[in-house]
């Protein structure tokens, strides 16, 4: 069904596609441990049964309808301490996907969901191996909600439902890979600053009052942004404190 893109230096050159699998970032895993899993390998398929989303929910996908892929990267470059840069690429590459298709209202929802208007459209699982100081690999997965127009929820939305027409998927994923690939090289380049502002300048909420949760407290404040390792920092009660990801979650 899909096709080597053209357009990309690397992402996408070496193409796996499987009809269906329980997760394409669990085949990614196995082919890592396999000679010839390249940098950009691509791992997609038409039907994830069994797609994960973070903190073990699960990526609702109707067959054939949207991307479910996952991607292999070697960031040999980056610093083991810098691994939300990952996720921050990610999302913005997503963002940045969604306004060239005249999606409005996009924003990042911490730490790796891609929310248009005020619904979601998309996720990512970044699944980092690292040995020692340095990556092993990391599995990439990404769903992006494409052709779907009904979802059990209805905090989902997809592309065409925003759009008003259906987009062919392989024009899709070619668009798609070339950012990603174009978001990392530009990590690739240690241009962590731009990336963060930008993170930031596109999150979900920020510098909002919002209600939160956090364990058995739920409050109102302010997301101030994020740290070093990527935690989410709210400011409350004129104290600043960093959650991460299983420690708060957004009540609306």
């Amino acid at each position: 069904m899909y096709k080597i893109p053209a357009r990309t230096l690397f992402m996408g050159k070496n193409f796996v596609f499987v009809p269906e699998c329980h997760s394409t970032n669990d085949l990614a895993h196995s082919l890592c441990l396999q000679p010839g899993a390249n940098e950009g390998t691509v791992v997609i398929t038409q039907n994830q049964t069994k797609g994960r989303g973070q903190q073990g929910n699960n990526w609702e996908s109707a067959p054939g309808m949207n991307l479910t892929f996952s991607l292999i990267l070697k960031p040999f470059f980056l610093a083991v301490g810098d691994q939300f840069y990952l996720n921050i690429i990610a999302s913005l590459a997503i963002a940045d996907y969604l306004r060239r298709k005249s999606v409005h209202d996009v924003s990042i929802k911490w730490p790796n969901d891609v929310i248009a208007a005020g619904r979601k459209i998309s996720g990512i699982l970044i699944e980092n191996q690292i040995s020692g100081t340095s990556f092993s690999h990391v599995v990439m997965g990404i769903g992006l909600n494409i052709n779907q127009q009904k979802f059990a929820v209805d905090t989902a939305t997809s592309v065409a439902l925003l759009t008003g027409r259906e987009h062919p998927l392989q024009d899709e994923l070619e668009t798609l890979l070339e950012m990603l690939e174009a978001r990392y090289l530009q990590l690739r380049q240690s241009d962590l600053a731009p990336l963060r502002v930008e993170y930031l300048r596109n999150m979900f909420w920020f510098g909002e009052v919002h209600t939160f949760a956090a364990g058995n407290d739920v409050f109102q404040g302010t997301i101030a942004g994020i740290d070093g390792s990527g935690k989410l920092v709210i400011k409350h009660n004129g104290v600043s404190r960093a959650f991460s990801l299983k420690e708060v979650s957004f009540v609306r």
